[in-house]
C-alpha cells in the first residue's frame, strides 16, 4: 500500500522506492547513489541499499583495469540514506537535507562492481533542524565503511 511515507513491507517495516526517493533528495544521475530504503524506522534509524554495476560513471577512472568504488562516494551514499530518514523523521515538506559534516570515517574492505552495499544510519542526536547519525555500510554482512555524519533540513 502506497502512502506518503513509502510503502508498508511485511512486520510493518517502511520501505521507500527510487521514485519517492527522488521527491526527497536533490540529487539525479549519476550522483543518485541510493536504489531504496529497505527499512525505516522515523526519529531512530534506516537502512538503504546501492546496487553496485560496473556501469557507474566512476569506474571509468576509478581505477581503469582495477574498479572500486571511491571512499568518498561511499559516504555520499550513506548521507543520503541518512537525509532520507531526517527528512521522513521531520515530517516536512518543501524543504531538503544538506550535507553538514563527516567525522571517523574508516573504509575497511573495497566495493566492486556486483555488489550490493546496504547501508545502516542510526541517529545518535537531533535537535531542531540539525540531525547526527552513526553510519555503517556492509556487503554481504561485512562491514566496508563507517562514519558519523551531520545533516540539516533547510527551505529549497
Amino acid at each position: 500500500m502506497t502512502e506518503t511515507h513509502g510503502q508498508t513491507a511485511k512486520g510493518g517495516a517502511v520501505t521507500i522506492d527510487i521514485k519517492e526517493i527522488m521527491n526527497i533528495l536533490p540529487h539525479r544521475y549519476p550522483f543518485l547513489l541510493i536504489d531504496r530504503i529497505l527499512e525505516l524506522d522515523p526519529g531512530k534509524r534506516a537502512r538503504g541499499l546501492k546496487n553496485v554495476t560496473i556501469n557507474e560513471p566512476f569506474f571509468n577512472g576509478h581505477f581503469p583495469g582495477h574498479p572500486i568504488m571511491p571512499g568518498v562516494l561511499l559516504v555520499e551514499a550513506m548521507a543520503q540514506v541518512g537525509g532520507v530518514l531526517a527528512f521522513k523523521s521531520a515530517d516536512v515538506t518543501n524543504k531538503v537535507v544538506y550535507f553538514m559534516g563527516i567525522d571517523k570515517a574508516r573504509f575497511r574492505k573495497p566495493v566492486l562492481p556486483g555488489d550490493a552495499v546496504e547501508f545502516e544510519l542510526n541517529v545518535t542526536r537531533s535537535r531542531g533542524t540539525i540531525w547526527a547519525f552513526k553510519g555503517e555500510a556492509f556487503v554481504a554482512g561485512n562491514l566496508v565503511a563507517e562514519a558519523e555524519l551531520l545533516a540539516t533540513i533547510v527551505e529549497k
